[in-house]
């Protein structure tokens, strides 16, 4: 059975890859709301249990057959399942031990990271820009990172955002071993699929480190588990990896420089976090060679 991707266009990817960047405003909000009583596994483990059944649900009823097409991608698609486990858990983490401003924007530092992957692993040249763009980024997260630390919350925000600079590196990884996977197999088939394996890969590593899933019973965190589960995993991320269709990863990337946007007004309004002004200039910066970087390319 060979799988013949029906014909999509750049812009069509730019529109998913822009509706996925908006809707990830809405992940660290609903995350940080969560981890007020559950734990960081908790989160993870069932914001992919639910997305996966979201994604189920909708497969069930357009009677989709197209499974059998993920077994010569297995092992790749069981790679990625890990990956964005492990991006999940490092993601809530972050969310967890530093401000949602920070999480936000350094986990967005991965058209960064994907630059790397692409030079390292396939021996692409970045341009002058490109590098000129790296530098300027990674000068914004030491002073984010090294800012925060010297706070009276330091050691705990220093700690959050390393864990936020890994989700950006782990998602990297994603994003790039995934684009070839996404140009072969149908979009549900294979994301219901990944949310199963990162669901397994959260529950094995909550297992190992002794960590304890609940389940939340006050109804107004029942609603924020769907919402997390819904809105920026089971369709914003879906959309995300859509995209890798017709952009390359850094450019998939690149489009959810919005999350950080929409996330850091809801901040204000919602937790009161008014970021601090040698802050303003840190995030400017890593999103200026951000930006710059997929102007370029």
């Amino acid at each position: 059975m060979h799988y013949r991707p029906p014909k999509r266009s750049r812009k069509v990817a730019l529109i998913e890859g822009t509706i996925a960047g908006t809707l990830f405003g809405t992940g660290a909000i609903f995350t940080r709301f969560l981890l007020t009583s559950l734990s960081v596994f908790s989160v993870a483990l069932w914001r992919l249990v639910i997305a996966s059944l979201i994604l189920f649900v909708v497969l069930t009823l357009g009677r989709s057959s197209c499974f059998g097409l993920l077994r010569k991608d297995f092992l790749r698609v069981f790679v990625l399942g890990i990956l964005l486990g492990l991006h999940f858990i490092l993601f809530a983490s972050a969310v967890a031990d530093t401000s949602i401003i920070n999480a936000t924007v350094l986990v967005n530092t991965t058209p960064i990271w994907s630059m790397f992957v692409s030079s390292f692993f396939f021996k692409l040249k970045p341009s002058q820009r490109a590098v000129f763009g790296i530098l300027l980024s990674f000068l914004g997260v030491f002073i984010i990172t090294y800012v925060s630390a010297s706070s009276e919350t330091g050691i705990s925000q220093l700690k959050g955002n390393l864990e936020a600079i890994l989700a950006a590196v782990v998602e990297a990884f994603y994003l790039s071993y995934g684009r070839e996977t996404r140009q072969n197999v149908p979009l549900l088939p294979l994301m219901f699929t990944i949310y199963v394996f990162s669901a397994i890969t959260v529950l094995v590593i909550g297992s190992v480190t002794a960590s304890v899933f609940t389940f939340p019973s006050e109804l107004g965190m029942i609603l924020a588990l769907l919402g997390l589960s819904f809105l920026p995993t089971a369709m914003a991320h879906s959309l995300y990896f859509s995209s890798l269709s017709n952009l390359k990863s850094f450019e998939t990337a690149t489009m959810a420089l919005l999350e950080p946007v929409g996330a850091t007004l809801l901040g204000v309004f919602i937790f009161f976090e008014i970021p601090k002004p040698i802050f303003v200039l840190g995030a400017a910066l890593v999103l200026t060679g951000i930006i710059a970087v997929a102007i370029k390319e």
